[in-house]
């Protein structure tokens, strides 16, 4: 650490802290490494709105995507424009100190639909806006203190300098980037090799390592499929750095803003895919962006960003040839075989063997690894539902028909046994109700991760809360979710605690389905409905379901 940066580190201990979420500690990395330039800040009003309406700062520089940095109420009351504050990470290391040129409150919906043209909560990113991000932004300048740390892979990270210094030592002066936040297989090295040898350039394997796609593989296990994958390019054509990147799925856009990024690193050309950064359909299963807008909008504007765009070739597998060919270069009626990323993911659930043709069998190996069949997969089954619409009763049967079952450890999470033990200091306000649900999930995602199945039965009334346990626990197992339909006349009717009587009579405050929402699910996939049932009939075909979705 130079002595610059002990000084700002002895004087950022008088300044207020704000610890970084995840995604602020990927922005502030590359903005502090040049990786982001022209920006060097978190973006002020003035250039938020430019970038949103223009896809410019005020000054006119090209710039995609909004630089953001988010902060709670409580928390930009305490401070004010010309203040400097400290920027530390999770562990409370201090990586920067902000001084503060402005401080204002954005509308969510607007930056949506500017930015990502849409305000559909399906698109990852406008639900990371509309869920997960601060009401506030602050804008103003960074002094570097220490760039975040990492453990993992060290020998692949490059700061842009670092890299422009690698590309020199090697001789390297055409290099085609690759994106990628996927493994990469045959089709890939094939295509990506041919257009490097095409245009007389260097490949840089270019991974993001930062957050992506919910439900993407991690990074750790697809940083270890790209080193199976280099040795297959011929010798010095070649290399792989990480990129600590926060995508946005934010398709065109997106695809300038990797373009800006990749120039910022030294190379000349990049590899923009059909729906290059895309995430997807929409809740209505409509593509969110059209198959070539990212790489028509890059084309528009590659000579101003100064690096060339690469389209990407489809590759498909030739069976009677036993090569791969681009799909737009074969003849028709020719026969070929392609896996798509659902097949792919089908193949891994199903535990069934992935083709040699497809991938190199170093990377099946770690996929499989990585990404076990469901029957041996951890697993949460989530129950909600009104009080006394039968949610413990059915957890408590299926329990047994688990242990019955005996593939997995099971253990039962339901919303009394926790109370008593997990959150008997909450009570129950709408906050201390999300907690206690958020609390649940995390123990539930630890039981899932280390392979065995949990059994979550509280009320969880809000759709929010249950999708924030849904985002934490799919990345490591199954996540089942259970709705317990009975109807609120029923429940009142079996509530033998008298506990709906009294919340009419307003002696209970904020009860669920009397003075306090319930919100159902409209996604979850299982409902029952316990009214006339009995619950060994209502178990037995839970049990069946869950049977019928690969996990038993």
């Amino acid at each position: 650490m130079s002595a610059e940066s002990n000084r700002l580190k002895l004087e950022a201990f008088n300044y207020k802290s704000w610890q970084l979420t995840e995604r602020q500690i990927c922005d502030i990395e590359l903005l502090l490494n040049g990786a982001f330039a022209p920006i060097s800040g978190f973006l002020t009003e003035e250039d938020y709105r430019s970038v949103l309406k223009t896809m410019r700062l005020k000054d006119g520089s090209l710039w995609p995507i909004p630089i953001t940095l988010d902060v709670t109420h409580d928390f930009a009351k305490e401070i004010s424009v010309g203040e400097k504050i400290t920027l530390r990470d999770h562990e409370g290391f201090a990586i920067a100190v902000l001084s503060v040129r402005d401080i204002y409150n954005p509308d969510f919906n607007e930056e949506a639909q500017t930015v990502y043209g849409t305000t559909d909560e399906t698109h990852p990113a406008v639900n990371y806006l509309m869920n997960h991000s601060n009401p506030v932004y602050l804008g103003g300048t960074l002094e570097e203190i220490s760039l975040p740390h990492h453990y993992d892979y060290t020998e692949n990270r490059h700061t842009p300098a670092e890299l422009k210094t690698v590309f020199k030592e090697k001789g390297w002066n055409k290099i085609v980037a690759f994106q990628t936040r996927n493994p990469l297989h045959r089709a890939h090295v094939e295509m990506t090799m041919r257009a490097s040898q095409d245009l007389n350039a260097k490949l840089l394997i270019h991974p993001v390592v930062g957050m992506t796609k919910p439900g993407d593989v991690d990074h750790y296990t697809r940083v270890r499929c790209y080193q199976h994958v280099l040795p297959k390019y011929p010798k010095n054509t070649a290399m792989m750095s990480l990129l600590p990147l926060a995508m946005r799925m934010g398709g065109p856009r997106e695809a300038l803003w990797h373009a800006l990024i990749r120039k910022n690193f030294g190379c000349t050309h990049i590899v923009v895919g059909r729906d290059h950064a895309g995430p997807g359909n929409d809740k209505d299963g409509n593509p969110f962006y059209g198959p070539y807008a990212a790489q028509e909008l890059l084309m528009k504007h590659q000579d101003e960003i100064g690096i060339e765009m690469v389209p990407f070739k489809f590759m498909v597998y030739l069976p009677q040839e036993d090569k791969y060919e681009a799909i737009d270069t074969i003849e028709k009626g020719t026969d070929f075989q392609t896996i798509s990323g659902t097949e792919l993911r089908e193949l891994l659930d199903q535990g069934k063997g992935i083709p040699e043709w497809f991938t190199y069998k170093e990377v099946a190996q770690e996929l499989e690894s990585s990404r076990p069949p469901l029957t041996e997969r951890g697993l949460t089954i989530f129950f909600t539902g009104l009080s006394g619409s039968g949610k413990s009763t059915l957890a408590n049967g299926l329990l047994v028909k688990l242990l019955e079952d005996g593939s997995r450890p099971v253990t039962l999470l339901d919303g009394d046994i926790v109370r008593t033990h997990l959150s008997s200091e909450l009570g129950f306000s709408k906050e201390h109700r999300s907690l206690n649900v958020q609390r649940i999930g995390f123990v539930a995602s630890e039981i899932t991760k280390n392979g065995g199945i949990a059994i979550c039965a509280p009320i969880a009334p809000y759709t929010a809360d249950r999708r924030v346990n849904r985002e934490l626990i799919n990345p490591l197992g199954g996540y089942i979710e259970i709705f317990v339909s009975t109807s609120l006349e029923k429940c009142e009717e079996r509530d033998v605690k008298g506990l709906y009587a009294l919340a009419r009579k307003g002696v209970l405050k904020e009860f669920t389905g009397i003075s306090d929402p319930y919100e159902a699910p409209e996604d979850a996939e299982i409902v029952v409905n316990s009214t006339g049932i009995s619950p060994e009939v209502l178990v037995e075909d839970i049990f069946n379901q869950i049977k019928e979705l690969g996990y038993l």
